[in-house]
């Protein structure tokens, strides 16, 4: 198997950050008619597009050598990013086409953005700045406690 970099895995990130921004931008275009609806996927729209920027920065400090515990953590992460989820007929873009409703909207976006939390999570642990990933990870999951909410709303 081909080894892994982690410049590979950070620029997964920027492109995991970009595929957020454009399905939250599809779906503030998708629902525009709804007020509550649009400005929540635009204000995440615009929250992913700070995370590429903060990837992007992060790729500009790091160096090519190896972290601590790569071997471990590169297997993990190949596995995501080959995973069903990012590129199999499941994955993000082509799922993207088929959402039709909100609740469809959120239900896929609790899913991106729980498998992006957990990629970051082993992100945060393979590299020295710590804190710049951290920050991110911290949004993500404020993502998923809004997204959790407003699904929840629909219920009542």
């Amino acid at each position: 198997m081909e080894k892994f970099s982690i410049r590979e895995v950070i620029e997964e990130a920027v492109q995991t950050e970009k595929l957020g921004y454009q399905f939250y931008t599809e779906m503030a275009e998708r629902f525009k008619k709804d007020n509550g609806l649009n400005k929540l996927f635009s204000t995440l729209a615009t929250k992913e597009l700070r995370h590429e920027k903060s990837f992007r920065e992060l790729l500009d400090i790091i160096k090519d050598q190896e972290p601590t515990n790569w071997e471990e953590a590169e297997q993990y992460l190949r596995a995501i990013v080959e995973s069903e989820f990012f590129l199999g007929r499941l994955g993000s873009l082509p799922s993207m086409e088929n959402v039709k409703t909100v609740k469809e909207a959120v239900n896929f976006a609790l899913g991106f953005e729980k498998e992006t939390l957990l990629y970051f999570y082993w992100i945060r642990d393979a590299v020295k700045e710590k804190e710049v990933v951290g920050e991110i990870i911290n949004e993500e999951r404020s993502h998923i406690m809004w997204l959790n909410n407003f699904r929840d709303s629909f219920k009542k």
